[in-house]
């Protein structure tokens, strides 16, 4: 009852909010599986990949079209490696790095895979058929019309994604290739 509740929140609420949404969702499923991620007797890499499939996946649904700004990312990243730390048993003051946490569990950045679900997502649409009813392209390349309000414009998807593909030397080209795309999102 409470996920679907917290499901409707995620898709009626504005943009600053759903990160808080996703948040709680994730806290959900990973109360969840507690028991299981916490047993010492569950080899590390089989958490990771429980962790990873069940409570991160629930948390990134739907990740390849969202506009993500940098609170957006480190609210994620806050959430995340608070559950990695519980997974161990470890406390902030313990000052073990997040990054060899993550090694030991297998799992990546969640920032990563945040870029790498936008740019597999970039990849199909660019790979669809051009045809004239195609929606999918008609929305990625609309602009709104009319008078911008006051300040500096919110980042668009197009706008990030550019972003990822500049930080990962990706062209246009290379997100069309089918072969090459997994290989680069992979690579890292």
């Amino acid at each position: 009852m409470l996920i679907k509740f917290d499901m409707n929140i995620l898709l009626n609420c504005p943009p600053d909010l759903s990160d808080v949404a996703r948040i709680r969702i994730g806290w959900y499923k990973f109360r969840q599986l507690v028991p299981l991620l916490t047993n010492k007797d569950v080899s590390l890499i089989m958490r990771g990949r429980l962790y990873s499939s069940s409570v991160r996946s629930s948390m990134l649904h739907g990740s390849e079209t969202w506009p993500v700004r940098k609170e957006n990312v480190v609210a994620l990243h806050r959430a995340e490696m608070r559950m990695v730390r519980w997974m161990f048993g470890v406390k902030l003051k313990d000052r073990l790095p997040s990054k060899e946490l993550r090694e030991r569990l297998g799992i990546d950045d969640i920032a990563l895979v945040l870029q790498q679900n936008r740019l597999r997502w970039y990849g199909h649409v660019l790979q669809k058929d051009d045809d004239d009813d195609d929606w999918v392209k008609k929305c990625m390349e609309y602009e709104v019309e009319g008078p911008r309000p006051r300040g500096r414009p919110k980042k668009t998807w197009r706008e990030v994604v550019q972003e990822n593909c500049q930080a990962r030397k990706l062209n246009k080209e290379d997100a069309m290739d089918r072969c090459k795309l997994p290989r680069e999102l992979s690579s890292s």
